[in-house]
Formats: C-alpha cells, sequence, structure tokens
C-alpha cells in the first residue's frame, strides 16, 4: 500500500528578520465595529466607548537587551484593551446551546474556526464555549459506552447543552465560562488566557439600555501574539535568546519519565505516533492530555507529518465515525488539500525569529526539531504551543492551565483571586451562568 504524499515541514531560521529595520509606519491600530454573524440566537448589539490608542509602538531610542524587550511587550500590553486587537470588521459565530452538534460543526467547518460561544436562549446569557475538544472528548464517551453505530446516531442528535455530562463523566474540566470586559487591558487578559485551558477569552459588554449581556467576540492566544508581531517589530527584534534558552515548549527528555515500565515512552513527555497507530488511539491522546496535535514520527524518530484535532473532525462531520480505527496514514489520505504543512523549527532559533513567523502566516504550534548541521536532521526535540510563547512573554509565575483527564477547573480560583484584587466585575463569570462542572440541562 503506498504511503499518503507527506506535508513538506516549513522551518525557521534562526537568522530570520533578525537584521531588518525597526518598522517606522504609522499606520494606526484598527478600530472595530461590531459586526455579529450568528447561528442559532446570539446576543447583539453594544455600545463601547474606547480610549484612543496610539498607533504601533514608537521606535526604539537605542537598542534593547532580550530582558528590556521582554518588559517593553508587557509595558505594551498593559497599555492596549482586549478590544484593541481585533481588526476593523470581523464576524462573529455564536451558537445557541439547543443546536445539534452536527449542525454546530457544519457551521463551525463552513467559517473555518475551531471554537465558538454558547448562548442560552432561555436566559439571553453566555452559556460558555464549544471547541473542538468538546467533539474529541464525545467521540471518546461514545466509544466507551456506545457502538459506533449508536455513535453515528447519537452525535447527529446530541445537543451542545449537553456536552458538560460528557465531560464529567470522563473527569475533564469543562470549558471555562470565564469572560473579560473587552476595554479590560490586554496584559491582564494574557495572564487568564494562560491560565484557562481553553486558551480563549470571550469578550463580553453589557446593552446600555437592556442591561443584558453582548458576546462581542473572543480573544485568542493566536490573535494577541499576531498583534504583537504586526506592531511591536521594533520590539521583537530583539528577542534574540533562543527558545530552548528561554525555556519555552516542552522537550523530549526520556529520563524524566517517573514510570518507565508501565509506559515506555522513548520521547516523554511527549505523545506521538506512527503512520500505523490507529485514529482513535490518537483520539484518546487528544481528550486524556488535553492536546490538540500528535507529530508523527518514523523508527529513527524522524517528523514525517502531524495530525491535529480538527483532522478528526473533518471525519465526524462527514458522519466517517468508522474511520476513527483507520491507521494514520489511512487517514492521512482524506485530509484537506490545501493542508498548510508543519511548521518546524530548532532549539536554536530565537523568539524573534518565531515572531517574524507568526507575522506572515497562521501558526498554532512549531514542531521543534533538530537543525541540518545537527547528527538527525528532522529528529524530533520537542513541541512549542502558542500558550508557552505567551507565557514566555508574561512571565513563567503564570502556571499553565490543564485540560486532560482529572485537570483542576480554574474557574473558580480565578474569580477569587480576581475580587481580592479588582472592585469591579470587568473580570467574571456572567451573572447566572453555570458554575464550573455543573451541568447545563438543568
Amino acid at each position: 500500500m503506498s504511503q499518503p504524499p507527506i506535508s513538506q515541514p516549513i522551518p525557521i531560521s534562526p537568522s530570520v528578520s533578525l537584521n531588518r529595520q525597526p518598522s517606522t509606519s504609522n499606520r494606526p491600530i484598527r478600530r472595530p465595529s461590531i459586526q455579529g454573524s450568528s447561528y442559532g440566537t446570539a446576543a447583539t448589539g453594544s455600545s463601547i466607548v474606547r480610549r484612543p490608542s496610539r498607533a504601533q509602538h514608537p521606535p526604539m531610542q537605542r537598542a534593547l537587551t532580550h530582558n528590556e524587550a521582554l518588559e517593553a511587550l508587557r509595558n505594551f500590553l498593559k497599555e492596549r484593551s482586549s478590544y484593541d486587537v481585533f481588526p476593523v470588521s470581523f464576524r462573529l459565530i455564536v451558537l445557541d446551546t439547543q443546536l445539534k452538534v452536527k449542525k454546530a460543526l457544519d457551521v463551525m467547518l463552513l467559517y473555518g474556526v475551531v471554537s465558538a460561544p454558547l448562548w442560552n436562549t432561555a436566559t439571553a446569557k453566555f452559556a460558555g464555549m464549544f471547541t473542538v475538544q468538546d467533539v474529541i472528548h464525545l467521540i471518546q464517551y461514545y466509544y466507551h459506552t456506545s457502538s459506533w453505530e449508536g455513535a453515528t446516531t447519537d452525535v447527529e442528535q446530541f445537543r451542545l447543552h449537553s456536552i458538560r455530562d460528557i465531560e464529567k463523566a470522563l473527569v475533564v474540566p469543562p470549558p471555562p465560562l470565564l469572560s473579560v470586559h473587552p476595554l479590560r487591558p490586554l496584559y491582564d487578559a494574557c495572564r487568564y488566557l494562560i491560565r484557562t485551558h481553553a486558551r480563549r477569552l470571550p469578550l463580553i459588554d453589557r446593552d446600555t439600555q437592556t442591561g443584558g449581556e453582548v458576546v462581542i467576540s473572543v480573544l485568542t492566544q493566536y490573535r494577541v501574539l499576531k498583534f504583537i508581531a504586526m506592531n511591536c517589530r521594533d520590539i521583537t527584534q530583539y528577542l534574540t535568546a533562543s527558545v530552548q534558552e528561554m525555556g519555552i515548549g516542552n522537550y523530549v527528555s526520556p529520563e524524566s519519565n517517573p514510570d518507565p515500565t508501565n509506559n515506555p515512552n522513548k520521547y516523554y513527555p511527549l505523545a506521538t505516533a506512527t503512520m500505523q497507530t490507529t485514529v482513535f488511539d490518537v483520539v484518546h491522546m487528544f481528550s486524556e492530555q488535553g492536546i490538540s496535535a500528535v507529530p508523527i514520527v518514523d523508527s529513527e524518530g524522524k517528523v514525517l507529518n502531524l495530525y491535529e484535532t480538527v483532522d478528526v473532525i473533518t471525519l465526524v462531520r462527514n458522519g466517517a465515525y468508522t474511520s476513527l480505527d483507520l491507521t494514520i496514514s489511512q487517514a492521512l489520505k482524506q485530509r484537506a488539500v490545501d493542508f498548510p504543512g508543519v511548521v518546524t523549527c530548532s532549539p536554536k532559533d530565537s523568539l524573534s525569529a518565531i515572531f517574524s513567523l507568526i507575522k506572515i502566516r497562521r501558526v498554532h504550534r512549531l514542531v521543534v526539531v533538530q537543525g541540518r548541521d545537527d547528527p538527525n536532521p528532522g529528529k524530533l526535540v520537542g513541541i512549542i504551543s502558542l500558550s508557552d510563547i505567551m507565557r514566555a512573554l508574561i512571565g513563567h509565575d503564570v502556571p499553565l492551565g490543564g485540560a486532560g483527564v482529572g485537570a483542576e477547573v480554574v474557574d473558580k480560583a480565578l474569580r477569587e483571586e480576581e475580587a481580592e484584587t479588582a472592585g469591579d466585575d470587568s473580570f467574571a463569570l456572567s451573572e447566572g451562568s453555570i458554575s464550573a462542572g455543573q451541568s447545563l440541562d438543568g
């Protein structure tokens, strides 16, 4: 059987754009006008008066050290609001909790999004987030409790408001119900993005006439990092330390495996697969460990490809539930032809080079491999997520939120911390929302 075509890795070089002159563009950060596009019932209408914001960060008067550049970026984030990240015009997809999962997936794939806010029509309130990870948990649940034929029927009819029950049964934390006001400083929102395993934070305002909630948009880590890359080139060029020096990412370290006998993973703590691994085995990794992608390696550890949660969603959307017992080699043949490839870097690449890459293309993670001059070029070394990059910018004192089985639910802890440091409700659970871990059925 012939192997599927392998997407060529897209490497970045340590020298990418490091010698480029600081940007002198005066293009202003654009002001969004809210445009809601929804499927189901969405909250619409808001009146936000935003404080004036400077254009790009003013050119630096002297060269910065790496640490000075990090501090300058933190100050930049403190001076911008969460709303500043968004373009002049954008689409917002909001899903009603009464929608069936199949219909919700159709909408998300149609508009090219992997998550969407949920709206409870009965209470007229924000009701959490629906993400690709929810579908992964759903597949995992039905594999253990039903037949594939039964799963097909149930998933077709399953409604979004019941997803939380599945998460409780699998002992995985539900997506946080936290939200932030659009005018809250971007730095504060970034700290909570790192803490919440959902890696996204809804922006919710209050209608000035009715006092009701209005979902404005969803802040993601990619949007924030892209915003920095586009507006802070004069600062990011000084982030010359390598990603490994900065401790950004997770790296292969089999000697730190606490139980090598029962878990003989030579790439520990990374989850990996081969071309012969079944799709469902990878789905189990996604759900169990709360991850969204697994490197596909050969017998020598060389990275061949990457299998992502969105690949599974494509199978589910097409009703190909039985395809989950296909091998990765077979499943990759069904991948969309426009798959952009695997983005790789070496441990020696600088954070500046990574920001240069984020500026020109969409990046969700980087697979760290040995470079051309190393003994085994292309061999898996580690993985860098956007959470890892953001944490390096904001500070390693901010703990990363977990997402796998048994992970801590952080909503309550974050609300208590916020209550101690802020006297308003600019960052809070929406009034009347269901508490983390509680079913949305009631």
